[in-house]
């Protein structure tokens, strides 16, 4: 499908967040998917990925997840200046803040025309992370997490007992958790704690570990894996034509 991209600046309870609108150019009503970025927010690799997905008949909104801590419009580099300022956003801003923002996306989207009113969530690394936690909430029918960090090491600041690990139990939607068996930040002790919470809960969950490198989803690089992307695309609309195209 051919598609339109255009920001919508939104309110939320730490302040203005911008949100870019990837959906199809048809007129309809589409599901929607929060697109988690990375720890430097929207680069190029962050928006083809967002619109790759757009053309298969969805609403996907990005948001800038640090919308407090930088000027609207900020993208990181991908070099040691962008990895330490994103990282270190990454320790400043709460998990809370992150739930407030999620929750003023589905109240700003769902009243939108070209919005069915069904909701699903994907990110990768970082955003893998708020995919999960997104998927804390009622509203969200299906995530589809990549490489997700510090959900088994409990990093991302939170108020106590308020981590996603141990709030795995809360997950009603279907779940999609994808790994990089030689991801450094995600060690295979890490995966097992995540993987074996999911089975402890019941949790309705796909796993995959694949020969992949953090961020091989990442079109930027020399880690990059264009057949395997590809796969985890097809396995990313297969999930969201499942579980968002309902009647």
């Amino acid at each position: 499908m051919i598609i339109q991209c255009h920001d919508e600046d939104i309110n939320t309870p730490t302040g203005t967040m911008r949100c870019t609108v990837y959906r199809p150019k048809a007129d309809g009503r589409f599901p929607c998917i929060f697109f988690y970025s990375e720890i430097f927010q929207q680069t190029a690799p962050i928006a083809r990925s967002a619109a790759i997905m757009a053309g298969h008949g969805f609403v996907v909104i990005v948001p800038e997840v640090f919308h407090e801590l930088n000027p609207i419009g900020t993208v990181l580099g991908y070099d040691d200046e962008g990895k330490d300022k994103g990282n270190a956003d990454k320790f400043t801003k709460t998990l809370e803040a992150h739930d407030s923002d999620t929750v003023a996306m589905l109240t700003h989207f769902e009243q939108q025309a070209y919005c069915t009113g069904q909701f699903g969530s994907m990110g990768v690394c970082l955003g893998g992370n708020l995919a999960y936690r997104a998927a804390l909430h009622p509203r969200i029918q299906a995530s589809f997490c990549l490489y997700a960090t510090d959900i088994h090491s409990n990093t991302i600041p939170c108020n106590e007992g308020n981590d996603s690990f141990t709030r795995t139990k809360e997950i009603q939607g279907e779940l999609v958790m994808v790994w990089g068996k030689q991801d450094p930040h995600v060690s295979t002790v890490g995966r097992q704690k995540i993987y074996q919470q999911l089975i402890d809960t019941d949790r309705l969950f796909t796993w995959h570990e694949f020969n992949g490198q953090h961020a091989f989803m990442r079109d930027e690089g020399d880690r990059y894996d264009p057949a395997l992307a590809l796969e985890c695309y097809n396995k990313a609309v297969a999930l969201f034509q499942r579980t968002l195209h309902k009647a």
